[in-house]
């Protein structure tokens, strides 16, 4: 059966690693963002249009599952109903939908990140202290339920489906 990963985590937790090993062994095609913000904009939101980018790729890996390839989708997915709507639209083309969660502690985070800026700063942006505290704020890590795919959420009150939450959360999604 047709399968989308989909890595979840915050910056430096590995998930791009784990990606590339995904995409190996399962012969999947790795859809990264961070592989295309910064070749393209020189910057890693560039004004929203990383949203707009993770729409193109969200459509594009949809159309992969419906011709049977595998798919890892590295987006970070730092909330639930991200991953809800991606889960229920990989399930509409028959695929099954796989979390895969990185976990990453604030000192192995900075860590990697530092590491990262101080190795390859041309592909990679500067993290701030303020950016790290923040993020940990906003992502809602996967519950055990989540993890082992039993169900997907029903769409937020006022949304028909996911489809319309997802053209809404990533402006390009058709």
């Amino acid at each position: 059966m047709t399968t989308l990963f989909v890595t979840v985590g915050l910056p430096g937790a590995g998930k791009t690693t784990r990606a590339r090993r995904l995409a190996r062994d399962h012969h999947a095609l790795r859809l990264t963002p961070d592989d295309w913000m910064i070749p393209l904009f020189g910057e890693p939101e560039a004004g929203g249009g990383r949203d707009v980018l993770e729409g193109r790729l969200l459509s594009l890996a949809l159309d992969a599952l419906r011709l049977g390839t595998n798919v890892v989708l590295d987006f970070g997915c730092w909330s639930r109903d991200e991953r809800s709507a991606i889960r229920g639209l990989a399930e509409s083309t028959g695929a099954v939908c796989r979390l895969v969660y990185v976990p990453v502690d604030e000192a192995t985070q900075r860590a990697r990140i530092a590491h990262r800026w101080s190795t390859a700063p041309e592909d990679t942006f500067p993290v701030s202290e303020a950016d790290l505290a923040r993020w940990r704020t906003q992502f809602e890590p996967p519950d055990e339920a989540e993890l082992l795919g039993h169900g997907t959420d029903a769409p937020p009150a006022g949304w028909p489906g996911w489809a319309e939450w997802a053209a809404d959360r990533w402006p390009s999604f058709p």
